[in-house]
């Protein structure tokens, strides 16, 4: 080399970028492959909802299965149920059937031996074999029968047990509904009675009201005893009135029923 010339030397410098961009090929590959994962993935979801959906229908499906078999289950023993108990029941109404048409029958033979009796005591046994209005030892004011039970004090008896009594009769203790019944009952079938010692009749304190035995209440507004629980009334003729005593007390009593219509035919 010549004196005075200078020596010159030539380096290669590379420069690398960091974030230079990928090759279009490559980006492109990348990009398929991402959207294959994606549909891939996509894929999987859709398949596991449909198996959880088919896993959900599945139980849902015996579950229905196993409520139909328990409706047809139930339904069966109700119906088996029902025709048992509906078989009891036509039992029950022909045994009803039967108790009634024996109850009839008896009925009516009861009713015929009642009017044979009826007539017998109403009839036979008269002097002039005419039918009575009143039976043997009860006496006629129209349009009743009496019979007074003058017992003695050993054999007397209380409101209960004299009521007992004419029930046994076919009849009850006296009502007088209006004052001509009322002087019938005093003076007439009500004898040797005096104080507090006379005839029961069928008047007594219920619901704090003086009532008859047959339900009715009284309308004599002469007859003003306190309607005290415990009172009935007796009949006394001395002092011509009813006079109010403790029903548990004895007494003598009277009877009465309503009177046999008779009619008579007349011979020309």
């Amino acid at each position: 080399m010549e004196e005075g010339e200078e020596e010159v030397n030539y380096a290669s410098v590379v420069f690398k970028a960091g974030n230079n961009p990928q090759p279009a090929a490559k980006r492109g590959e990348e990009t398929v492959y991402g959207e294959v994962k994606a549909q891939n993935e996509t894929k999987n979801e859709d398949s596991a909802g449909r198996r959880r959906f088919q896993h959900l229908a599945c139980c849902l499906g015996i579950l229905c299965v196993i409520l139909l078999g328990g409706i047809i289950g139930v339904c069966v023993y109700r119906v088996q149920e029902l025709t048992t108990k509906n078989k009891e029941l036509e039992n029950q109404k022909k045994n009803l059937k039967q108790k009634i048409q024996n109850l009839t029958t008896n009925w009516n033979e009861l009713s015929i031996s009642r009017a044979q009796w009826s007539i017998d005591s109403y009839c036979l046994g008269n002097a002039d074999d005419k039918c009575k209005a009143c039976q043997k030892g009860w006496l006629l004011t129209e349009p009743s029968c009496y019979a007074y039970n003058d017992a003695q004090p050993a054999k007397q008896k209380t409101w209960e047990e004299a009521q007992g009594d004419c029930r046994g009769r076919n009849s009850d203790l006296a009502v007088a509904h209006d004052s001509e019944e009322k002087i019938v009952i005093i003076n007439k079938y009500s004898p040797g009675s005096s104080g507090t010692n006379g005839f029961w009749i069928g008047l007594r304190v219920e619901d704090g009201k003086w009532k008859w035995v047959d339900g009715s209440d009284l309308t004599d507004s002469s007859f003003n005893a306190e309607a005290a629980d415990g009172r009935c009334a007796i009949s006394v003729r001395s002092r011509n009135t009813w006079v109010s005593v403790s029903c548990e007390e004895k007494q003598q009593w009277i009877c009465q029923k309503k009177a046999l219509s008779v009619s008579t035919k007349q011979s020309y």
